[in-house]
């Protein structure tokens, strides 16, 4: 025993001495090469003496970053992710100074942009020692994390079985691949793109691929609320305005991230999926963990907002993953600008662009947030917590302004799967056994933006149509032009010319938002939702216009008359309750498009005018209203089609969706499977139902569930934790109910005897006010959608 104690010493300090050397001979090399950085006096001295110099300011350093740098990462919290990104630099040249300032006799001295630099490449010299020196002993590396997990263990108290195999039930860790849709991972697996991924579908005993369909709002506010909390009832799209506040929200707010998480929970009456000893990392929403890092819903909060810095505290405090960050971070800045040069003098198309803050904005998402997420991660597995779930949007971001299937976007998926090929890893290391599942919360469409096909924004068409003034450059357009001449022709009187085209907005003037290729119309001074017929009234050419363009495939409306209508080109009309898949404007879009488009249309916010962009089923394209070539939001092509990739111990979803859906439930009164009549009799519209699933998992509330029955497989029941604001609730545990089971969430669309802060006028429900109105800038770095 004390011969192994003594080995383990002997060998700690070996590396110790390996690195204070290595660190030495780099300083000395670096005041050989920089002027204005030097160890020695002004009128020389010898090589011993020199060198003494060396390993004093390399010791000092060493010294300084262990003991001091953790302090001022933690005293830095209050520091936004990205500015912190930064400072690492500055911070490190800093100690670098003071250790100079430690040598005997003031030998060392370096101007501060000199120590900066001296700092960066001592840190990442001696951190690639460091790595070399574990990778070269796989023994010693694995000795490593099994002491670390023997620590955690002992800690948390959990039994080690006689047998030396790891105590207590597995737990589990969600990893999502924000953006990521199932045909993209099925081809990087298939390409070698994605070697990991690769071999877990190989493994004919590990892993299975499956698809899930989204709801019409295909973003990550409306899936990763769902799958989180249970409910992503009342968000129809990734931002949109809500009349009774005059707000908008917006799902990458941190402000309006609360909101939804706190309806959400009012609406189901639990606190989400990770409420007992779970974990968040990189959400847009906690899903109830007390263990957060990069959480956006918790960042508005201002006594959690620092518990969810506190992830990159523990990463940032190692100065080598500090500096390793850091130099990463100005690596991939300098790829995306090559990146973008590359694709203008190559004249891609389509291309958007890339200029401004968006590199830096590049360079959180795929560097900065996918390394502190991984690597806490890493410390919840140590740590034995029994669920996980983080979001890595690196893929998502590139994606948008590359496009889904570029070259830019395979490297950054092959990087992601190096980051989970390292959590596999580790999983072989920790306290207890880990179940790994990747999913998805969409995928995206590619396509030419609406504005570079047709030359004018959705909201240059609305003004149009409406008559009201449009910017020069879109009057020159044909879709304006059309829209005019119908205005004109409606009217019996010519338009605002181009001299009033710059006027003040007014109150009646429509706000159009997008959300990907779905586009959302809202008039402020109407009342309640705005009919077909107040619009018509108002603005007879606008409803025609936008139904007639090429870029548009179908429009959503309430009319007085028929109830809420879908229009297309050449005058369709078809009334909701008579929507079918495959048929009418809708033909394009695939099974279940007539069941999300009703489901939407029943939330409280929905917009006066939904509008979807046309999508072509032959080359998978849409027409995003952003400035995106690789888009989300709406119905049409891969953005609808997540993935699921599960592990074959776990119950098949489509099982599970069955055992968690009442027998007795109305076919479309929740998304998740298309369901049965009772006791398998005919379905509505007189053709059979099957008693069991007939289709792939449908929504996000329904992906909720399978997630929560593999927990309750694994880890026993989950017992949400009481909260201010909402009750526990008793979830089925049966795994196939013999008869009706009310289920504890109840269905998305009804009403809830207990939604706090709501009141209901009329057809429309009321929510009070935010205790402060979101700001538009008030959001974080990347598209979190």
């Amino acid at each position: 025993m004390n011969d192994g104690r003594w080995r383990k010493a002997g060998g700690t300090l070996i590396r110790v001495i390996s690195v204070w050397a290595v660190s030495t001979l780099t300083m000395l090399a670096l005041a050989g090469i920089l002027p204005d950085f030097q160890l020695q006096a002004d009128d020389g001295d010898t090589v011993t003496r020199t060198a003494f110099t060396a390993a004093w300011g390399a010791g000092a350093f060493g010294l300084l970053s262990a003991l001091v740098w953790p302090v001022l990462v933690r005293a830095l919290l209050i520091v936004p992710a990205l500015v912190l990104g930064a400072l690492v630099f500055f911070l490190n040249g800093s100690l670098l100074l003071i250790a100079l300032r430690l040598i005997p006799d003031g030998r060392g001295d370096a101007n501060p942009e000199t120590a900066v630099v001296v700092a960066a490449v001592m840190s990442a010299v001696a951190s690639a020692t460091s790595t070399a020196l574990a990778v070269r002993d796989d023994d010693a590396y694995r000795r490593r994390l099994s002491r670390l997990a023997d620590r955690r263990r002992r800690r948390s108290g959990m039994p080690r079985s006689a047998d030396g195999e790891r105590g207590g039930p597995p737990g589990i860790v969600f990893v999502q691949l924000d953006g990521v849709g199932h045909d993209v991972l099925e081809r990087a697996a298939a390409a070698g793109i994605m070697p990991t991924v690769a071999g877990l579908l190989a493994d004919e005993a590990g892993h299975r691929l499956t698809p899930w369909t989204t709801d019409w709002s295909s973003q990550t506010g409306a899936s990763q609320l769902g799958i989180l909390h249970g409910s992503n009832f009342d968000v129809p799209a990734f931002r949109w305005f809500e009349k009774e506040t005059g707000t908008v929200m917006v799902s990458s707010r941190p402000a309006s991230a609360l909101e939804l998480q706190r309806r959400a929970i009012a609406r189901t009456h639990d606190g989400g999926l990770l409420t007992v000893d779970g974990a968040s990392r990189g959400n847009l929403f906690s899903g109830g963990a007390e263990e957060l890092a990069l959480v956006l819903s918790m960042a508005a909060r201002l006594g959690k907002g620092r518990g969810s810095r506190a992830g990159y505290f523990a990463y940032f405090s190692d100065p080598a993953n500090a500096v390793r960050t850091a130099l990463s971070f100005v690596a991939e800045v300098v790829r995306e600008i090559g990146q973008s040069v590359r694709a203008r003098v190559r004249k891609e198309s389509p291309r958007v662009k890339r200029g401004g803050l968006y590199p830096f904005i590049r360079a959180f998402a795929t560097v900065v947030e996918r390394d502190v997420v991984v690597a806490a991660v890493i410390g919840d597995m140590f740590a034995g917590r029994t669920a996980v779930y983080a979001d890595l949007v690196a893929y998502d971001e590139v994606a948008h302004h590359s496009g889904p299937h570029s070259r830019d976007a395979e490297k950054v998926l092959t990087r992601l799967d190096r980051s989970l090929g390292l959590m596999l890893k580790i999983a072989d290391h920790t306290p207890r056994a880990y179940r790994i599942v990747l999913l998805s919360d969409h995928g995206q469409s590619p396509g030419e933006t609406f504005a570079g096909r047709y030359g004018l924004t959705l909201k240059d068409l609305v003004r149009a149509g409406c008559g009201l003034p449009v910017p020069r450059r879109a009057q020159r357009t044909r879709s304006a032009s059309e829209a005019r001449d119908a205005v004109r022709i409606a009217l019996h009187r010519p338009v605002v010319g181009e001299q009033e085209a710059q006027h003040p907005a007014k109150p009646s003037d429509p706000v159009v938002l997008a959300s990907g290729n779905l586009g959302l119309l809202s008039f402020p001074d109407i009342e309640g939702r705005a009919s077909r017929e107040q619009l018509d009234r108002r603005h007879p050419a606008l409803l025609g216009t936008l139904a007639a363009h090429p870029g548009i495939g179908f429009l959503l409306v309430r009319s007085q008359k028929h109830g809420s209508v879908v229009l297309g080109r050449d005058g369709a009309e078809i009334p909701l309750a008579e929507l079918s898949d495959g048929d009418g404007p809708i033909a394009a879009f695939g099974p279940g498009a007539a069941d999300a488009i009703r489901r939407t249309d029943g939330f409280p916010h929905v917009a006066d005018v939904m509008v979807n962009s046309m999508y072509d089923p032959e080359s998978g394209r849409v027409h995003a209203f952003e400035e995106q070539i690789g888009s989300h939001g709406g119905l049409g092509g891969e953005q609808s089609r997540p993935f699921l990739l599960w592990p074959r111990t776990l119950t098949d979803p489509l099982d599970a969706v069955t055992a968690e859906t009442p027998r007795d439930a109305a076919p479309d009164a929740r998304p998740g499977m298309p369901a049965a009549a009772p006791g398998g009799s005919a379905a509505p519209g007189g053709s059979a139902a099957p008693a069991g699933p007939a289709g792939p998992v449908v929504g996000a509330e329904a992906v909720h569930r399978v997630l929560a029955r593999w927990l309750r497989e694994l880890s026993g029941p989950q017992i949400p934790l009481r909260q201010d604001g909402f009750t526990g609730a008793d979830p089925v545990d049966e795994p196939f109910p013999d008869g009706p089971v009310a289920h504890p969430y109840g269905p998305a669309d009804s009403a809830s005897p207990d939604r706090a802060g709501e009141t209901t006028e009329g057809p429309v429900t009321v929510l009070r006010p935010l205790p402060s109105v979101p700001d538009p800038g008030d959001t974080v770095p990347g598209a979190r959608g």
